[in-house]
C-alpha cells in the first residue's frame, strides 16, 4: 500500500496534473487530490498525493518539502 502525503502552501493556480507530473520524478504517483471550496470551486491551497511505496514518499518529502513552487515554499509531510 502507498503512502499519502499532505501537500500544503500550494498556489491557487496549481493543478492535479502538474502536481502528478512534478512528484512523478520520485516514483509512481497513485493519486492526487487538490482540496477545493465546495461553493466556489477554488483551490484551498493544499491537497494530497499518494505514492506507490513508502520509499518513494520519503523521496518526495526529502526533495520537495520547503521547495519553491511558483514562488511559494511547499509543505510536504
Amino acid at each position: 500500500m502507498g503512502k499519502k502525503l499532505y501537500i500544503g502552501n500550494l498556489p491557487f493556480s496549481a493543478t492535479e496534473q502538474v502536481l502528478s507530473d512534478t512528484f512523478a520524478q520520485c516514483g509512481t504517483v497513485t493519486s492526487v487530490k487538490i482540496i477545493t471550496d465546495r461553493d466556489t470551486g477554488r483551490s484551498k491551497g493544499f491537497g494530497f498525493v499518494e505514492m506507490s511505496t513508502d520509499e518513494e514518499a520519503q523521496n518526495v518529502i526529502t526533495k520537495f518539502n520547503g521547495a519553491d513552487y511558483e514562488g511559494r515554499a511547499m509543505t510536504v509531510n
